[in-house]
């Protein structure tokens, strides 16, 4: 059976619906710079609450899914290519911000996508 991109595109789009665990030690906001052909990860710290929900570990409130959040981030990561990036998070960092697999899978694949659309101009959203 021959896959079509259509195809890929609705099993990807499916499987981004599924529950995943947060990650204590934080998340991260993927962008990219077309001018500086950079790909950034900023990594915020979170605490996860009893309810499963990340919190901001400074005000104690939760952190939305969506909508624009004035945060600060602890680092702040950059690379020209999705996996000079990965290894600045993964390989040189002390302490790793890192501490689900899930959550590192997540970041190789958001971090290609990213390289992809900086590679291609392409706008980069994250998903």
């Amino acid at each position: 059976m021959d896959l079509l991109l259509e195809d890929l595109t609705a099993i990807d789009n499916q499987l981004s619906h599924r529950h995943i665990d947060l990650d204590p030690n934080g998340y991260f906001i993927i962008y990219i710079d077309q001018h500086e052909r950079l790909i950034y990860a900023k990594h915020f710290t979170n605490i996860i609450n009893e309810r499963g929900l990340a919190v901001n570990p400074e005000t104690g409130e939760v952190i939305p899914v969506r909508g624009k959040v004035e945060r600060t981030h602890r680092t702040l990561f950059s690379g020209r290519t999705a996996k000079e990036i990965c290894i600045k998070i993964f390989e040189e960092t002390l302490n790793c911000p890192v501490t689900l697999l899930d959550h590192a899978a997540y970041l190789g694949r958001e971090l290609v996508r990213a390289e992809i659309a900086l590679v291609s101009g392409k706008e980069y959203i994250q998903d």
